[in-house]
């Protein structure tokens, strides 16, 4: 083709039909005669604005997506969009690229991003000659022509739902897009800002190299007057020349140990997050044990609440203990003074039973023995001082009776008072010996 340069802009898929009323085609033919140029005629509805990648292309009917042209041709775009004129557009095909078959086919417009936007009534190429032929068309090319169209309705339909899913598809795409779009703004943002850099790096280095030129030509005038060669300036031109390739060099190896440290420093970020994480589950750890801490803690000042509670305890049954063991030991003295006292009232009773199975006179009233004439001379002695070993006497407090040995009246007294009094151990209060129960009452309260 004369005024195509390259492939125009395609889709591998149809998409949605609904766009196809953007572009009407205006004074389609029915057919049109082979060999000769022929003219579409198009018009741009009122929110459509066609762009420079638009194109018209002929298909042959029943196609499934834009790839499938015979043959297209560039749009035109109007001066102005506004006009009514610029709506009404045409453009010519030429009969070089046209078929050479009398198959049907259509116009479609296209844009710039593959989408039909407008299509026309089918038409063929066929000769002037047919037009005055009677066509007679018989029932069963009929139902053939229906099972087609059925067909086609088929594949329409199908077309339509697989526009559905790729305009979808474009819609993901179109996102993707922009996201790649933003991405690159970024990139050229930081690409415009390594170029600020370089350009200030270049020119630093030009200064320096412009400061260099300046040392250099005071040394080539200080050469010249010490008569120093061109070829030693030529030679230390040189070095500097390498000097300054080293630095070119020296920046080039700092950008990338700058990448390789962007990359420890990614590295070393994941490695800091690996370690706040740990940090976190030693803390819940500590948090754990802290709690574990104190709740052994509390048990241990349980334990010793009891352990002081059964110290104190075991401290008062030692009281305890010890004033039942002092009152054994008073229990046990008083057994022994009650034994003393038993026992000087078996020797009064063996002394008294003596007495009495002594002979009385039958005129004194006293028994003699038969066979003394004179009667017992001791019987008088006996019997004045037998009462004198053991007396009764009465207590001046309680006012009972108490046994007097009649050797030492002041602790026979003492000792039967100290059977009538009860000495707490701890509060040295005194109770009286018939209110045990009550000594005993008390003792107890101080336990508790």
């Amino acid at each position: 083709m004369e005024e195509t340069v390259e492939d125009p802009p395609t889709s591998a898929v149809l998409l949605d039909h609904c766009h196809f009323s953007q572009v009407i085609f205006n004074s389609v033919e029915k057919f049109y005669i082979p060999g000769g140029d022929i003219t579409c005629y198009y018009t741009l509805t009122q929110h459509f604005i066609p762009r420079r990648k638009d194109w018209i292309g002929i298909f042959r009917v029943g196609w499934k997506t834009t790839r499938e042209y015979y043959t297209f041709m560039w749009v035109t775009l109007p001066v102005d969009l506004n006009s009514e004129s610029s709506k009404q557009q045409e453009v010519q095909f030429k009969a070089y690229y046209l078929p050479k078959d009398d198959e049907y086919y259509q116009f479609c417009y296209v844009d710039q991003d593959g989408v039909v936007r407008g299509a026309s009534i089918p038409f063929q190429f066929r000769p002037e000659n047919e037009e005055d032929i009677l066509v007679v068309t018989t029932q069963g090319e009929v139902e053939e022509i229906e099972q087609h169209n059925k067909e086609l309705c088929k594949e329409n339909r199908e077309l339509k739902d697989s526009c559905v899913s790729l305009q979808k598809q474009n819609s993901d795409m179109e996102a993707t897009l922009q996201k790649k779009q933003e991405e690159l703004e970024t990139l050229k943002s930081i690409n415009k800002k390594l170029e600020q850099t370089m350009k200030e790096q270049k020119d630093c280095w030009e200064l320096e190299l412009l400061q260099l030129k300046e040392q250099n030509q005071k040394m080539s005038s200080e050469n010249e007057k010490m008569g120093v060669t061109v070829d030693q300036l030529q030679a230390q031109l040189s070095n500097q020349g390498k000097e300054m390739e080293k630095l070119v060099q020296g920046v080039q190896d700092k950008t990338e140990q700058l990448e390789h440290l962007k990359e420890e420093n990614g590295q070393l970020f994941l490695s800091l997050t690996e370690q706040r994480e740990h940090r976190k589950k030693l803390e819940q750890t500590v948090e754990e044990m802290k709690q574990k801490e104190t709740t052994a803690a509390r048990k241990q000042q349980e334990l010793t609440d009891q352990n002081m509670d059964l110290s104190k305890r075991l401290s008062e049954n030692k009281i305890i203990c010890n004033v039942l063991q002092r009152e054994k030991e008073k229990i046990e003295k008083e057994n022994d003074f009650l034994k003393r006292e038993n026992s000087s009232l078996l020797s009064y009773l063996n002394c008294d039973s003596l007495s009495h199975q002594m002979p009385t006179s039958s005129q004194g009233g006293t028994r003699q023995d038969p066979g003394l004439v004179f009667g017992n001379p001791y019987s008088g002695i006996q019997e004045s001082s037998a009462p004198s070993l053991l007396s009764i006497k009465k207590c001046p407090v309680c006012k009972s009776d108490f046994i007097d040995d009649g050797f030492d009246h002041d602790l026979a007294l003492e000792q039967h008072l100290q059977t009538l009094s009860l000495n707490c151990p701890i509060c040295d209060k005194t109770f009286p010996a018939k209110e045990k129960q009550i000594f005993e009452d008390h003792v107890f309260c101080h336990t508790l």
